[in-house]
């Protein structure tokens, strides 16, 4: 009974064992006979661009400052109380017309007086001619003294000077009337009224009662690198440079003129010079203080290879993008570049014109990716489409040296 026992779980422990080595054998043969294919990884969803070539504006770009082409800050040049304020505060007036009246009756009366006394010294001067021609009458009989003849003259040269006197008397009389009447030196607009009528004003006074600006055309000056000068002053060589001020943000073209010169001195201390440039402003989009982007267009790269910027990548070794093959992967490209416009980017060698790039998920490429494209969008300026004739008053961003 006890041999029994025994016996039995040895019986049920061979028996898994030769269970257990004909399912591994079951499962061998059948690997054997039917074996696993490998999986393909998936090709990654990447949007791709051709290679194309397109006329690109080289541009350079400062911060600037709007300043009236013409400011004057109209004061009182005699004393007086204002009789009157012409003006509103904001209108547009026109050389010569009235600004400001003020009491002329002081003035008047004054140049009264120097009338007055230059026709008084007119009539002694006439009197003095018909003694002079008496005593000429007399003198070849001796019944006038040489003296006499002599002191007649000096009287009438003396009075002749004192008529001149009075001529130049009537003349600042009339001149210090004329400046009670105050009138705009220039075309253009008013500000804030600093004065109001029955005050007192002086002609030592500082202050001002307005200022007018000129506001069509108008000025901008900006600073730039003094490593563009060079650029900058060939571009002045070979013609008018186009300048257009954009907004801060670069989104919205303000008004579009030319350089008009640049400053005679680069600054030392920070290294920069001075741009002025002139725009017509009809639109009134600028105005003086405001702070605007200044781009300046200094040539224009003619029929050269562009890719997107979100084509291209930077790595350890330098510029790069991945390069679409025939088999549907991806290769790494090294690259030269001759700068940044906008959204796209020059290149100088590395790229022939029709290659496909990729400017998406560049994340999971690696050289050797199977890729999948997806159905490119019309051409843009993204995709390196040719950029109109006036891309250079377009704010679509702005040219950068390459490094």
């Amino acid at each position: 009974m006890n041999t029994r026992l025994l016996r039995e779980p040895r019986v049920v422990l061979g028996g898994a064992l030769v269970l257990v080595v004909v399912l591994l054998a079951w499962h061998w043969i059948a690997a054997a006979l039917h074996p696993k294919v490998a999986e393909k990884p998936s090709p990654v969803a990447v949007d791709v661009a051709p290679v194309r070539r397109a006329d690109v504006p080289v541009y350079l770009e400062g911060l600037g400052t709007v300043q009236a082409f013409y400011t004057v800050t109209v004061t009182a040049r005699v004393d007086g109380q204002i009789e009157k304020v012409a003006f509103k505060e904001g209108q547009e007036v026109r050389k010569g017309d009235l600004l400001v009246q003020i009491d002329p009756r002081p003035y008047q009366a004054a140049l009264g007086v120097a009338i007055a006394t230059r026709d008084k010294d007119k009539a002694q001067l006439a009197n003095a001619h018909l003694d002079m021609d008496r005593y000429a009458a007399l003198a070849p009989e001796d019944l006038a003294s040489k003296q006499t003849v002599d002191t007649q003259r000096a009287l009438i040269a003396q009075l002749t000077a004192q008529v001149k006197a009075d001529e130049a008397a009537i003349d600042n009389a009339r001149t210090q009337l004329d400046y009670t009447t105050i009138t705009s030196p220039i075309d253009g607009r008013t500000g804030i009224r600093l004065i109001d009528p029955g005050n007192i004003v002086h002609g030592t006074d500082t202050t001002g009662m307005v200022v007018v600006t000129q506001l069509e055309p108008i000025a901008i000056i900006a600073t730039l690198p003094e490593e563009q000068f060079s650029d900058l002053n060939e571009a002045l060589q070979r013609g008018p440079v186009t300048a257009a001020a954009l907004s801060r943000d670069d989104q919205e073209l303000l008004d579009a003129g030319t350089v008009e010169l640049i400053d005679n001195q680069i600054d030392q201390t920070t290294g920069t010079i001075r741009v002025k440039a002139i725009l017509p402003n009809k639109e009134r989009k600028l105005w003086p203080g405001e702070f605007v982007n200044l781009r300046l267009l200094t040539q224009t790269r003619h029929h050269v290879l562009t890719i997107p910027a979100s084509a291209l990548e930077r790595g350890p070794e330098g510029t790069f993008t991945y390069v679409v093959q025939p088999d549907s992967t991806v290769a790494m490209a090294p690259l030269t570049t001759l700068g940044q416009v906008g959204d796209m980017v020059v290149v100088a060698k590395g790229l022939t014109d029709g290659q496909q790039v990729v400017f998406s998920n560049q994340y999971r490429l690696q050289p050797g990716t199977l890729i999948h494209a997806n159905t490119p969008a019309p051409a843009t300026a993204s995709a390196g489409a040719r950029l109109p004739a006036d891309a250079h008053l377009l704010p679509a961003g702005t040219a950068r040296t390459a490094p």
